[in-house]
């Protein structure tokens, strides 16, 4: 039996229950991986007792779109100001000699960045397998999660559609649609759980409309509901895009990916920029999930993505950090503060508040995952927990409001403490367990390597 934890003296406590509602003057009793009790004077013996005096304490925030592997090319020079079929162009002949030794390196980085900054459950896209082998490399990370202690939801990502075949990726970094298949069933009996309170649930990406086949995309949807997984996949990112799904199916592609089988209520789209209103109200009418990634889609001057209509149409929004090469950065408090930002330019000043992304990267994001045992405080939902602490300098002033200053205020978005599943794996601002300095020496040494392979290899 796991001990108990006793948060006390919490300064506020963000539930996101159904009632939003906010506490004060109570604790959070833990026993094992799930919340016991929530109320006043709860009894302190069998449990470690975390003072959170002068913290906010709200649940886990969940990550719905990530690329771990591409932690270790972030800041390219070479691509710093490209926009997205360039910026894959070029990182394409980096990726193409990715090793499951770099994947690892990479997933450590990305992971222990994503619980530092308050994030206890998180989704995977990798989608290139060097050469058309697998080689474990989703292996790597679901084990990387595991010893890092975070909740994982990997999806086994493809592209069968090569340069000589009218995609966007080099021929040499797709592989043969048997094989794909082949390790979707692999990756899905070995590692899937679909248990209430799971650590791990694989889930079927083909990577975009542009790098995999109709055929493909329409199996994987027929193959994710038969093993009961969800789907996932880049959707209507980019201008781009919609111009290759006009030419090569004759459809914008929302209807391109209705057409084969991926509207019926378990998928979720990210980046989803470019959609009608029409296309709108289908998402909802479906309750297909949506993954924003604000940093992302400015990086790459992508556009904002409306998601001030989505969710007053009803549609499933989470956020998503995106790859940390296309963001440069897994802070997911950062995330959160830039979604509350630029939709204040899109739709207004009132169009964002600080609750309602807040709402999203708990609730929303447990909704797009098809989870209700995450993204709440609330007695029996996991204890999955981010406690921040608002006693510095950089918070002073803003305590009128403790909640909202965690966006509009704070340089240092390090939790105090981060606990997942019962666990607490980050403690006063440092990975409890692991060296972070070992975790970024050894993912700057597999960076080097990769940028010296591909000048090599282009040379």
């Amino acid at each position: 039996m796991k001990p108990n934890l006793l948060i006390k003296n919490a300064l506020r406590i963000l539930t996101m229950d159904d009632q939003r509602r906010e506490l004060s003057g109570v604790d959070i009793l833990t026993r094992g991986r799930t919340i016991l009790m929530i109320g006043k004077n709860l009894p302190e013996e069998d449990a470690r007792v975390l003072d959170a005096t002068g913290c906010v304490v709200v649940p886990g925030f969940i990550n719905v779109h990530h690329h771990l592997v591409q932690t270790l090319t972030r800041n390219v020079a070479a691509v710093q100001d490209a926009k997205l079929f360039d910026w894959l162009t070029y990182l394409y002949t980096v990726w193409r000699h990715l090793t499951p030794d770099a994947v690892a390196a990479g997933a450590e980085v990305g992971l222990a960045e994503l619980l530092l900054t308050g994030c206890t459950t998180t989704s995977d896209h990798t989608y290139l397998f060097p050469g058309g082998k697998s080689a474990e490399l989703i292996d790597r990370q679901i084990d990387a999660a595991h010893r890092l202690g975070i909740r994982f939801h990997p999806t086994r990502g493809s592209m069968s559609v090569g340069l000589s075949k009218g995609g966007l990726p080099p021929d040499d970094c797709t592989q043969e649609e048997d094989e794909i298949l082949k390790d979707c069933e692999r990756l899905v009996k070995a590692y899937h759980d679909p248990t209430p309170y799971s650590m791990c649930r694989v889930g079927l990406a083909p990577c975009a409309p542009f790098s995999v086949s109709a055929e493909l995309m329409k199996t994987m949807a027929q193959q994710a509901k038969k093993w009961g997984v969800g789907l996932h996949t880049h959707l209507a990112e980019t201008i781009d895009e919609e111009i290759y799904c006009l030419e090569r199916y004759k459809m914008r592609p929302l209807d391109f990916v209705e057409s084969v089988g991926w509207m019926e209520g378990n998928a979720w789209f990210a980046h989803m920029v470019h959609l009608s209103p029409d296309e709108v109200r289908r998402l909802a009418q479906t309750r297909t999930g949506v993954a924003h990634c604000p940093s992302s889609n400015m990086r790459l001057g992508s556009g904002i993505a409306p998601i001030r209509e989505y969710l007053d149409a009803g549609v499933p929004v989470g956020l998503g950090v995106d790859g940390s090469a296309s963001n440069d950065s897994g802070d997911m408090l950062a995330e959160l503060r830039q979604c509350m930002l630029v939709h204040r330019i899109r739709t207004g000043v009132k169009s964002m508040p600080a609750r309602q992304v807040l709402w999203m990267a708990t609730r929303g994001g447990a909704e797009v995952l098809r989870r209700d045992d995450i993204g709440r405080i609330a007695q029996g939902k996991a204890a999955d927990l981010a406690v921040f602490d608002l006693t510095g300098i950089d918070y002073a002033g803003s305590l009128s409001d403790p909640v909202a200053a965690l966006l509009f205020c704070g340089s240092s978005h390090r939790t105090k403490w981060t606990i997942v599943n019962g666990n607490v794996v980050v403690e006063n601002g440092r990975l409890a367990h692991h060296d972070e300095d070992a975790i970024a020496a050894r993912a700057n040494k597999f960076a080097a390597g990769l940028l010296e392979k591909a000048a090599a290899y282009k040379a």
